[in-house]
């Protein structure tokens, strides 16, 4: 991993997880005719794809896909073409590609969304394909239903599939809540489809699963962008309302599943509601977003292969930016107080270590580097995060609760977070809770090498079979 990379990656809460949806763009008339598939690093390499063609008129129109994240024809705009050079836009993600044509299967360029990365793009008859042997496809022992419904206080619209077991309902019915980053309903990411493969295994065990578009993707609308837990959390009680209409759902057993900030919004959602039943966290946090974040970072680092001494100075680096950032009120603040903690830090911090976890080496890669920074922190999401405490909402709930979290994972720690969801629900009124730590698997459960993030997409698994029946044989159990 580049030192530029890094220093992008490492102030992201997490993929499944934890990743921003890359940026599109691009152009050429005739060349330029067909589809063009690259990569990007964003700790984990994920495809750009675009596609281009020519209308009887003779104009260029383009749209681009990030396979690895579920996004697909995304419209590319102002594709201008001057000799072998190439410009393209896409609005929707404030992105722009400036690349030149090699010849007449490359091209070599730069994609621009806050920052420039490269991207090398080839002409491809065919996009490439991973191997996801879980991914089920129909014919379907169950019934696969596209839904669509309402929020009538708020405007919004949100598409849904509903998995509804064969046989006489009701059902048991749960929720799926995805992780962080803007995700659609089968929380899609390197092609892995984990919530669609959960689905899929606890229908054929006769419950009725329910999984949603976040709001801005798919068929749900609303901006992702500007919104907080606070809001995803809104977003599943009407879910959970919509869940409830269905004649096939079982009113007295009502749940929901939620990975990574799912685990944290369901127990938002649980303690105020009296029709929830249970709940499943998978490596859901149990401690304070900063510091939560913070034992990311080392963790991450030190997956990536930065020495332990390192990962503990950048600890300490993080800290101070994220608690100058949230003390301030406006960004020129945030920015004059992300300065200060950089340059107090770099004043006792060997200068190898500064150069290679943070990328600055001057006076411009400190401004890229504060900017970068700033943006993230200052944002609606990750302030609300770094500020909120779980803890609060699992000690006052009274429904069953299942915490997983995998031993290897590196973005929500297993050992400190299931020690702080046990200690907090010990002061709760549930009467059946329980916590597990799984030997050997990652962030998105999944049975690990290396068990980098870099690694999530090069695993053939996508969803740990163990994990699958435990959490079928745990809900199953406890609606009786």
């Amino acid at each position: 991993m580049n030192q530029k990379t890094f220093s992008k990656y490492f102030i992201k809460f997490s993929i499944c997880l934890f990743f921003c949806v890359p940026p599109c763009v691009f152009a050429q008339p005739v060349k330029l005719k067909g589809t063009w598939e690259g990569k990007i690093n964003a700790g984990v390499d994920l495809r750009v794809v675009f596609h281009f063609a020519i209308d009887s008129t003779g104009n260029l129109s383009g749209t681009t896909d990030s396979p690895d994240q579920g996004v697909k024809g995304v419209a590319c705009s102002d594709i201008n073409v001057a000799e072998d050079s190439v410009h393209l836009a896409v609005k929707a993600f404030g992105a722009t590609y400036n690349g030149k044509l090699i010849n007449d299967t490359t091209i070599t360029g730069q994609l621009t969304q806050g920052r420039s990365i490269d991207l090398i793009l080839k002409k491809v008859l065919k996009v490439s394909t991973y191997n996801r042997p879980q991914t089920p496809s129909p014919p379907f022992s169950y019934t696969s239903e596209e839904v669509e419904f309402e929020n009538v206080d708020s405007s919004l619209h949100y598409g849904a599939t509903l998995t509804i077991p064969p046989g006489k309902g009701p059902f048991p019915a749960v929720l799926l809540i995805t992780g962080s980053g803007a995700q659609n309903r089968d929380e899609e990411i390197l092609e892995h489809k984990p919530f669609l493969v959960i689905a899929d295994a606890l229908t054929k065990r006769g419950i009725l699963v329910m999984r949603v578009d976040d709001r801005g993707v798919g068929k749900s609308s609303g901006s992702f962008k500007n919104a907080s837990s606070a809001d995803f959390a809104a977003d599943v009680n009407t879910s959970l309302n919509y869940l409830i209409s269905r004649p096939e759902t079982d009113h007295k057993h009502l749940g929901m599943i939620g990975h990574s900030e799912g685990g944290m919004i369901a127990p938002m959602v649980a303690v105020k509601r009296k029709d929830i039943n249970f709940i499943i966290l998978l490596a859901g946090p149990g401690e304070k977003g900063l510091k939560l974040m913070e034992e990311q970072n080392v963790a991450l680092l030190r997956s990536a292969g930065f020495s332990q001494e390192a990962a503990e100075d950048y600890r300490s680096l993080y800290h101070s930016l994220a608690t100058g950032i949230l003390k301030s009120k406006n960004n020129d603040e945030a920015k004059k107080n992300a300065y200060a903690a950089v340059d107090d830090w770099k004043k006792i911090t060997p200068e190898k270590i500064v150069v290679t976890t943070t990328g600055i080496h001057d006076d411009s890669t400190e401004k890229k580097f504060v900017d970068l920074t700033t943006e993230a922190f200052n944002s609606a999401w990750f302030r609300y995060f770094l500020q909120f405490d779980p803890t609060q909402y699992l000690s006052k709930l009274t429904c069953k609760v299942l915490a997983l979290n995998g031993e290897k994972d590196v973005q929500v720690q297993s050992s400190t977070n299931l020690a702080g969801i046990r200690s907090a629900l010990a002061k709760s009124k549930s009467l059946a809770y329980e916590a597990k730590e799984i030997p050997g698997l990652n962030h998105l459960f999944q049975h690990c090498k290396r068990c980098t993030v870099a690694e999530y997409g090069q695993l053939e698994e996508t969803f740990a079979p163990e994990v699958l029946h435990l959490i079928g044989d745990w809900i199953l159990k406890n609606v009786k």
